[in-house]
């Protein structure tokens, strides 16, 4: 049976007839629109992000954080050509709107146009950051693309230069859609949609967190936002931006991408086995065929026990289902009794029972516990950049107890030593708070060369941070000493032995590399899984590391020679 057993992360559709789904589980999947039911799949060597339709409907083309987009044939989708000049991920790529032509956004900054044999034809540079939105300006040979600089710029296929660069203020910008008239909506990490047109800039706040995604339906005049917050937007733009309607995203939506399927229907990506349905005018959902996936997300030891949660929601305890949150959770941290989880809903729950204990505005990435005076606390970190620290009283009361404003982007990892909070985001920044009173001790805004995505504490109010530069950092106080790690995909999570001395590791590529930080080697370098290793943490009954996989599996890994 073809269905995803991972998030899907892309959403294209065809003249109401296929629908086509692209996975972390490095799956595409083509499916008939009419039944639901899946034709055909076809994967990528990992994860595949994106995927979108020909004009014709003949072809679908698929970006991959294996650095290629992938050609292939409807309905049978036969690989017919890979398009493989990236040097890091691919995260989405655009058909012209009439030529047999392919252009493909990186993360290694650069914008390309590739035929359908595979053949490149022109690169395009000038972005400083990450590109992460392109699309095909009208019907013309010009090109629009968006990226982590807080640019939007406009590219001549003919020239083969740049035709203008329009500045964002620097806010980061992840989405694009550009009208057959030449008009172009950009989505920012603000909320807000900037609209560019021949007459001027103008800048609509639309929602209270970043904007994902921005998905155009030219024929009907419509275009929909999703955002972190939680909601999606319909705008009529046939003049001006006007809203027309909205709707809340039920648990198993993720806002990373939809698409028209008719004038009314939108599909939508899940954190499940298939897309989800919406209908606009009447507001509603239909999930009936997206069922629960087993990837961990997140794994801890608490009380002698082996703790997992993933997509779906649900705590394992020891391989045996123990709770649920009925939402997407993306870490585990143990505290005062409590064992504190969230995720996309910006939901803090306890794990152990389901409670749900706090709603933040935008979803939720990371915890990290401590004491304060004594009393059990832990420190959440969310996707607009807030540290949430709660306290957990002697009866098992949850309070809120502060917001630090860890970041300005997205808060990736958190970790606490020696009265320290430590915190580094999606903007490549580390921060240092005071747990006495909470204010900010120090700040690096450029501690990685690129997204920082996870942290480990040490001994002696020290830290580890990875990132997808590929480097592990050894911080004492606001200076690092860099260490080049094994790992040739970006570093997704990082954990510490509790001498300090072995560091942890784990990438995207299912790479798990320890580092012993008293010899400078890496003694440990292995690949247990071909799926994502999502968390680490170190197992003290065992001395040995934990390693959570997208595949649904905890792996040990030993910590150098003990």
């Amino acid at each position: 049976m073809i269905r995803h057993n991972g998030p899907i992360s892309g959403v294209a559709a065809h003249d109401g007839r296929f629908v086509a789904t692209a996975g972390y589980d490095n799956q595409l999947v083509l499916w008939d629109a009419r039944t639901r039911r899946a034709l055909a799949r076809a994967v990528h060597d990992h994860l595949a992000n994106q995927v979108s339709f020909s004009p014709d409907g003949r072809h679908l083309v698929s970006s991959s954080s294996d650095y290629t987009a992938r050609l292939w044939s409807v309905p049978d989708l036969k690989l017919l050509a890979v398009l493989s000049d990236q040097d890091d991920d691919v995260e989405m790529s655009a058909f012209h709107p009439s030529k047999p032509l392919i252009a493909t956004a990186s993360r290694d900054h650069r914008v390309r146009v590739y035929d359908f044999s595979g053949t490149l034809l022109h690169t395009f540079t000038g972005h400083t950051a990450d590109v992460i939105s392109v699309e095909w300006a009208a019907d013309s040979d010009d090109l629009v693309s968006s990226s982590d600089d807080g640019t939007i710029k406009r590219w001549s296929l003919e020239t083969g230069g740049l035709v203008s660069d329009t500045d964002l203020g620097g806010v980061e910008t992840d989405t694009i859609a550009v009208t057959p008239e030449g008009t172009v909506y950009a989505g920012n990490d603000e909320g807000e949609i900037v609209v560019l047109a021949a007459e001027g800039t103008a800048t609509h706040h639309a929602h209270e967190a970043g904007i994902k995604r921005l998905v155009l339906d030219s024929a009907h005049g419509r275009l929909v936002s999703l955002s972190y917050d939680r909601t999606l937007r319909v705008w009529d733009v046939t003049d001006g931006l006007r809203p027309v309607a909205s709707a809340t995203f039920p648990a198993d939506v993720w806002p990373r991408s939809c698409a028209f399927l008719d004038g009314d229907t939108l599909v939508f990506a899940t954190f499940g086995s298939s897309y989800a349905i919406h209908r606009i005018t009447d507001g509603t959902w239909d999930l009936d065929h997206v069922e629960p996936t087993h990837g961990v997300n997140a794994v801890a030891v608490h009380e002698e026990r082996r703790l997992t949660i993933g997509d779906a929601g649900i705590l394992w305890s020891d391989g045996v289902p123990a709770a649920a949150t009925n939402s997407l959770c993306n870490f585990l941290t143990p505290a005062g009794g409590r064992v504190f989880s969230g995720g996309q809903m910006g939901t803090v729950f306890d794990a152990l029972t389901g409670e749900a204990l706090y709603q933040h505005r935008s979803p939720l990435n990371c915890g990290a516990a401590f004491e304060r005076d004594g009393v059990p606390h832990v420190v959440v970190g969310a996707y607009t950049g807030e540290g949430l620290v709660f306290s957990v009283q002697p009866d098992g009361a949850v309070k809120h107890e502060a917001t630090l404003p860890l970041h300005t982007g997205a808060v990736k990892g958190v970790a606490v030593s020696d009265g320290l909070v430590f915190a580094v985001s999606a903007d490549a920044a580390a921060s240092w708070f005071s747990l006495e009173d909470f204010t900010e001790v120090a700040r690096v805004d450029a501690a990685h060369d690129r997204i920082a995505n996870g942290c480990a504490a040490l001994p002696g109010g020290r830290f580890a941070s990875v990132s997808r530069d590929l480097v592990l950092r050894l911080w004492d106080g606001p200076t690092a000493s860099a260490h080049a790690t094994p790992h040739d995909h970006s570093v997704k999570c990082v954990a510490a032995s509790p001498d300090g001395r072995y560091v942890a590791t784990g990438s995207y590529s299912g790479l798990v590399a320890v580092f012993d930080t008293v010899s400078g080697t890496w003694p440990v370098v292995m690949r247990p899984t071909t799926a994502g290793i999502s968390s680490l943490c170190h197992d003290p009954r065992r001395d040995v590391f934990l390693a959570g996989s997208y595949d649904g599996q905890v792996y040990e890994v030993a910590g150098g020679d003990r």
